[in-house]
């Protein structure tokens, strides 16, 4: 696999950090899971890397290589500056995007009664009243999206400390505190969820290489679009986005120019 590799030299005591840009691990051609690799955060990003090219460039070179592989992943790496925020969150947050892609996630529900029916009815795989947030607690549960009703909600605030952190604690804001149940299921189903790993960089899916450009590149500019939400709501000033990359699942890592 080839990449675009940037090392910075730093005093011997302490640790390099080296930030990388790679084409995607081979992932399910029917779902997505998000990348696990690690691209660490540089102090300070020069204003051109080398290499950097438009996305519509960027997209024809990682098509043009991955041509005889029409459903390998187009891949993007946005990498955000931690520092800049007062008090720095995990990034976490659902679009919905242009071009749907198929992504497996686990709703689990605080409901009782008919409202839990609903829950399974609706698709959701972990439901329950009380003794659900007793497991939660004990971490007995891994799951992607969290949906409480008003009802078990002063139960569920309990369980903050642990869901706040993970952008998993269900809100009135964030509509995940109803009693529209079966419908913010649906919702939540279409959306498409966007993380961040512990060095503030976003690592996410945008398309496949025999993707038309305008789907890819639409679903390229609703999550910049967000990102930009993100910043506001975070209330960062300075900016906060250092760099884009691009890459495929066997392509390398291409420098964007011109981002937001």
């Amino acid at each position: 696999m080839s990449s675009i590799l940037i090392r910075r030299a730093v005093p011997a005591a302490a640790a390099s950090r080296t930030l990388v840009a790679s084409g995607a691990a081979c992932i399910s051609r029917e779902t997505y899971t998000p990348s696990h690799r690690h691209y660490a955060t540089a102090k300070k990003a020069p204003t051109s890397l080398p290499g950097a090219m438009t996305f519509t460039d960027a997209l024809t070179v990682l098509k043009a290589k991955e041509v005889s592989k029409p459903n390998h992943l187009i891949e993007v790496h946005i990498q955000t500056n931690p520092k800049v925020e007062k008090h720095s969150q995990p990034i976490r947050t659902s679009v919905l995007l242009q071009k749907p892609i198929k992504q497996d996630s686990v709703i689990l529900v605080f409901a009782e009664g008919k409202a839990a029916e609903e829950a399974r009815a609706s698709g959701a795989q972990i439901v329950g009243g009380p003794e659900l947030v007793k497991e939660v607690e004990d971490g007995k549960h891994k799951f992607d999206k969290c949906i409480s009703t008003p009802g078990m909600y002063p139960s569920v605030t309990k369980l903050a400390r642990i869901l706040g952190p993970k952008g998993l604690m269900p809100t009135t804001k964030k509509g995940t505190v109803t009693e529209d149940i079966s419908g913010v299921i649906k919702a939540q189903t279409a959306a498409f969820d966007v993380r961040g790993d512990k060095n503030g960089v976003v690592h996410t899916i945008i398309g496949k290489v025999n993707w038309d450009q305008k789907d890819i590149e639409g679903n390229y500019q609703v999550i910049m679009d967000q990102m930009k939400v993100l910043a506001q709501e975070r209330f960062v000033k300075k900016e906060w986005i250092k760099n884009v990359y691009i890459s495929s699942t066997q392509g390398p890592g291409i420098p964007l120019i011109n981002n937001p």
